[in-house]
Parts: C-alpha cells; structure tokens; sequence
C-alpha cells in the first residue's frame, strides 16, 4: 500500500510479505473452519450418544418384569433382548461396509429416526394380545429399531475417528461421558416414569425426545465425502490379533447383554426391591463406567503401549465382578445387596479400561496391514466393532437367560466371569507372541 501511495512499482519483498499475509489469511481460515467442524461434530456425535443409550436402556428395570405378566418365559425374555443385537450385528456390517456410498450424515440421521418411531411404537405394546403375539411384536419392533441404531451408532465412530485421527482413544473416551450419561439416566427415569404413570409413558417421553435429536444433527452436523475402498471384513478378519481382540469385545458386551436380560428379575426377587430402585441399582456400572472412560482414553493415545495391559486389568476386573456378582455357588457366600452394588461398580469400571483400547488397536493393525487411510477404513472398522459388540450382546441374553432359567442367576454370572478370564489369559498369549516376533525380527 505503501508503494502504490507514492505511485512506486511495488518491489519484490513488498509482494512476498503480501503472499505471506494472505497465506497467513488463508491458514487461519483452514484452522477456524476445522476447529468449527470438530466442534459441531462433537456436538452431534455427544447427543447421538446420549439420546440413543437412553432409549436402549429404559427396558432394564421394568421391561422383563412386565413380559413375565404377558407370557413370556426368562429364556424368550432373553430372546427379546438378543433379537436387537443379532440385528444390530447385521445392520453394522452392511451398513459400515457401504458407509461411503450411502454417506455418513444421512446414515446417522435416518437411524435417529427410526429409532424414534420403534421405541414410540413399543410403548404401545402393553396394548397387544398376552403370549405368541406380544412376544412377535416385541421381536420385530426391537430388531428394526436395531437397525436403526446400529446405522447412528457405526456412522458415529466412523465420524469420530475421521474428525480426529490422531487423538481417537481420547475423543471416544470423553464421547463415552454421554454414553454413559445415557444408560445412568434411563433406567432410573424409566423405572420411575413406569412407577408413576405405568408402561408407555417411559417410551413415549423418551422416543419423542430421541424425534428431536433428528433436526438437531441435520442442522450441526457437517457433511464427509470420500471414495469407496476395495477392503472388505474378511480382510480384517485374516489378522490374527484383530480377531482376538474382537473376542475380548465380544466378552464385554455379553457381560452386558447377559445384566440387562437377567439382574433386574434377579434384584427383585432376592432383595425385593421395586423397578424404581432396579434402575438405582444400575447407576453402579453405569456411573463408573461413565467417569473412567475419559481419562482412560487420554492416556490410552498418549501412552499406546499401556493399552495391552489395560485389556488384560480389564479382563481380570471384569471376571472378578461377575465371579462375586452372584457371587460362585462353591464360595458359599450369601448375596447381599452392597456386594451386588460394589460388584457392578467393579464391572462398569473394568469395562472402560478394557473396551476403550480396543477400537484404536484394531484400527492401528488395519492400518500397519495396508489398509487405506479414510472413511471407507473407519467404516469397516466401526462396523466390525459395532458387529463384535451386537454378537456378544445376542450371546449374553439368550446364553445367560437359558442357563439362569435352568441352574441358577448365580452360576450364569460365573460363566460370564469366566469368559472375561479367558479373553485375559488370550491377550496375554497374543501380545506376547507378537512382541517375541517383533524382537527377532529387529
């Protein structure tokens, strides 16, 4: 400016400190709208989170209950309850496969949707017929609302991890904060709201409020394109570490499974409590769950090497919960409602440690084996680990409901511990094999 205000050609250093201005521009441009798509997609991600696992996990206190006065027995109510996660796997393997082709918004929005409008329609189901009718229905309702939940929760992960690459342990870590919110809050407003104003309205409340969430995330949540990948899940699958890692996943989420079809009908009917105190009850695996997987996470990317041992602290936690949960018949120790609770804290604790690793370990071994860096990647590997966790989560419930029926809630829990312990005793062979071969190798 000042050359042109003297009528001077402006000279070479004039022209280079402009383009270093407008460069200087331009980046800052690039960082503002970055840092703004990180933000709205944090935004939307947090309340997919929140409003998805407060709808899932409003059945817990009261739902099997409720099924046992309309005919069904603990192994069709665990059916119930596995149906979504066989669909949930389904849907997440289809759905991360053409994650790209489909587009991630859209998938994420149109399973907001269709969650809404299964949950609206299963609060009506105290309407139907007692016995093969309602069982039907219950069964159709929850698998479609699977799918739905299966598209929001694989197009969730996927956008996280693209959003924020270098930091994905963290990220999915504090998002578990609104996971955890979620399944802290629905069982208690469930089993208060059934309490109160008795089967539907916990649905209807909750169904309407997950209808919001649908022009939230169109209006916040930004767009992703990329191109299609020539990967597949069998590819993955050809990797010995990622399949073992997925049994540990698969231990995990029938842990969960397994709680959710069986420890409400157990709770009651030992300590007599109310589906009110039920969902109370809950707040032990939820709320652990929920504060420990932030700083987890952290130091989950900060540290990578911990992450191993994190898997293998989980396992032994988790087995450990599960083994006094009831507690083990041959311990012939009497249950007691403070060991319940303190044992459900133990297990939501080493759930964090264990399942936080997980995703950023099977993404780092899908990425050292070839695999392209980008959307299609994230897809598959959000869908794989959204399919593990359905799987274990079909397992649990129909497993844990048909051996609770047959022996006892006690010796089902320790089956479950003892899966944990074997996921442990898998991991701790894998890395070891692994870091004996890395060494001969060097």
């Amino acid at each position: 400016s000042q050359a042109n205000s003297t009528n001077e050609s402006p000279t070479t250093t004039d022209i280079i400190k402009e383009l270093h201005l407008r460069n200087a521009l331009v980046g800052l441009n690039v960082v503002t709208v970055l840092l703004r798509q990180q933000i709205l997609t944090l935004m939307s991600i947090a309340s997919v989170n929140f409003s998805s696992m407060i709808c899932y996990s409003i059945l817990g206190p009261f739902f099997p209950k409720e099924a046992v006065k309309k005919g069904a027995s603990q192994t069709v109510i665990g059916l119930i309850f596995g149906c979504y996660a066989l669909c949930n796997l389904m849907g997440s393997l289809v759905l991360g496969k053409y994650i790209v082709q489909i587009g991630a918004k859209f998938m994420l929005i149109s399973g907001l949707f269709v969650s809404s409008v299964c949950t609206i329609l299963f609060g009506l189901l105290d309407k139907v017929p007692d016995g093969a009718t309602f069982i039907i229905l219950c069964i159709i309702i929850r698998s479609v609302d699977a799918v739905g939940f299966s598209a929001a929760m694989t197009s969730s992960f996927a956008v996280s991890a693209k959003v924020f690459p270098n930091n994905i342990a963290t990220v999915l870590g504090s998002l578990e904060i609104f996971t955890g919110l979620g399944l802290i809050l629905g069982p208690p407003i469930g089993g208060w709201l059934y309490q109160s104003f008795g089967y539907e309205v916990p649905f209807m409340a909750l169904g309407c409020f997950l209808f919001l969430m649908v022009p939230f995330n169109m209006y916040i949540l930004p767009s992703f394109a990329a191109d299609p990948s020539k990967d597949s899940f069998f590819r993955l699958f050809t990797h010995l570490k990622i399949v073992l890692i997925c049994f540990a996943i698969f231990t995990l989420s029938s842990g969960l499974g397994f709680l959710d079809a069986t420890l409400s009908i157990y709770a009651i009917d030992t300590f007599d409590l109310s589906p009110g105190y039920v969902g109370l009850l809950l707040l032990g695996l939820s709320l652990t769950y929920c504060l420990a997987s932030p700083l987890l996470g952290i130091i989950s990317d900060r540290f990578p090497s911990t992450r191993p041992w994190f898997m293998v602290l989980g396992g032994l936690f988790t087995a450990t919960g599960f083994w006094f949960l009831g507690p083990v018949p041959i311990l012939q120790i009497k249950s007691q409602l403070w060991l319940v609770v303190f044992m459900l804290g133990i297990i939501g604790f080493s759930l964090s440690m264990t399942a936080i690793p997980t995703f950023p370990e099977i993404l780092d071994c899908a990425y050292e084996n070839g695999f392209e860096e980008g959307l299609s990647t994230l897809g598959l590997v959000s869908g794989l680990f959204g399919a593990v966790w359905s799987f274990g989560m079909f397992c649990g419930p129909t497993l844990g409901g048909f051996i609770t029926q047959q022996l006892s809630f006690e010796w089902a829990a320790s089956i479950q511990g003892g899966l944990a312990f074997l996921a442990v005793c898998i991991i701790i062979i894998l890395y070891s094999v692994f870091h004996y071969n890395k060494s001969l190798r060097h």
